[in-house]
């Protein structure tokens, strides 16, 4: 702050948006930043509109069933992607920042900055415009191979720095379970709609997904990056609901133009530090089910409701599915890369795939996880898709 600036100017003139709302939504304060971003003038809004008044049909939606709930339980919330109406038409994409102000105990406002997300979006049609730039690199390549094959290193580099960016880079260490999980890549050339995630959803539960987009490519790209944010914010609900707000984002999203849709599940683990007995709730959009091997040598595909495919529809029915593992009992997710590789023309298939895991009832997860990674390294052929892998096992 420059000498002469007082707090009120700096707060006005502010890069980014900022603005203060009663409990109820009112809005009390805003700066001039994000009325100029909007088009809009100061006594329009204060005391006049919510904060929901400004944000699409969409976006007023998940801000009253999620947003909002999220914020009273949890006092604030973090970069979540929204929209917002411009005076006129048109819409800004921002991203969320809320905390709410105690006095006493009592909630008392709540503060939110929004940055300005437009960078981030023409970064999403950049990497749509990916797969025409590579088919022009293609019908060149006969009168420039040399410099053909120089790009083809180039984007190859590059594609991998951007799927491994869509990947945790590690898996946390959750108390009382062992995790393992592998991404087997299709093609060096192609980025993939596969992913998976493992995270704490508070200090006793943990969440976790895994899903498939449909397709290949940047736009595939997208639609991952965009259902790997919306889950890790919608995971204060149940499962359930979780996918169903991803149902909602993706059918908002791209219901008109080129429909894009998913299969995913998506979970919450409890261990038992006394028992090592592990609680699972999860729910499925349209994906495999889940292979349970059990420490007794047993193994089986979860007998769970599938609903139904994500994004299709405006909404979507997920039913819950509860189990318990027992300590030496491994819950392995996987995308149907694996299940539909092609060995000598065939399906590698769900048995198959028992029958391998019978082999590591009762071992760490990491062992299963290897046994597949090798798996489909030596299937030789090039695959058709790529391939998660996410196993849980519950400690002896």
């Amino acid at each position: 702050m420059t000498r002469g600036d007082s707090a009120e100017e700096v707060y006005d003139s502010a890069p980014s948006g900022q603005l203060s709302t009663a409990m109820d939504g009112t809005i009390v304060m805003v700066n001039a930043t994000l009325l100029g971003w909007l088009g809009l003038e100061r006594e329009a809004v204060v005391g006049r509109m919510r904060f929901a008044d400004l944000l699409t049909i969409g976006g007023k939606v998940y801000h009253e069933t999620h947003l909002a709930p999220s914020l009273r339980m949890q006092g604030q919330i973090s970069g979540v992607a929204l929209e917002l109406k411009r005076h006129g038409g048109g819409r800004l994409p921002v991203l969320v920042s809320s905390v709410v102000k105690y006095d006493a105990g009592e909630p008392v406002l709540i503060r939110t900055t929004v940055f300005d997300a437009q960078i981030r979006r023409a970064y999403e049609e950049e990497l749509l415009r990916g797969r025409q730039v590579a088919e022009t690199a293609r019908r060149d390549a006969e009168a420039a191979q040399r410099q053909a094959e120089v790009d083809r290193a180039q984007l190859e580099d590059a594609l991998a720095v951007l799927q491994q960016s869509l990947l945790p880079a590690q898996l946390p260490d959750v108390p009382g379970i062992e995790t393992a999980a592998y991404y087997h890549t299709a093609s060096a050339i192609q980025l993939g709609g596969d992913f998976y995630d493992l995270f704490a959803v508070d200090p006793k539960r943990w969440g976790f997904f895994l899903g498939d987009v449909c397709g290949k490519g940047p736009a595939a790209a997208a639609v991952t990056s965009l259902a790997r944010y919306t889950l890790r914010a919608a995971a204060l609900h149940d499962p359930g609901s979780a996918l169903a707000t991803l149902n909602t984002v993706l059918n908002e999203r791209y219901a008109t133009g080129d429909p894009r849709y998913c299969t995913a599940i998506f979970g919450t683990l409890i261990p038992d530090p006394v028992t090592g007995q592990v609680q699972v709730e999860f729910a499925s959009g349209g994906h495999p089910p889940p292979l349970l091997i059990c420490a007794d040598g047993t193994a089986g595909f979860l007998p769970s409701t599938e609903g139904t495919l994500i994004g299709i529809l405006p909404t979507g029915e997920f039913p819950p599915t509860r189990l318990l593992l027992q300590p030496g009992d491994t819950l392995l997710l996987y995308t149907d890369g694996l299940t539909e590789a092609r060995v000598d023309g065939d399906f590698y298939g769900e048995h198959a795939l028992r029958t391998l895991a019978l082999q590591y009832a009762g071992a760490p997860a990491a062992e299963l996880v290897g046994a597949l990674s090798e798996l489909l390294t030596s299937f030789g052929e090039p695959l058709a898709d790529d391939t998660a892998l996410l196993a849980l096992h519950a400690r002896r």
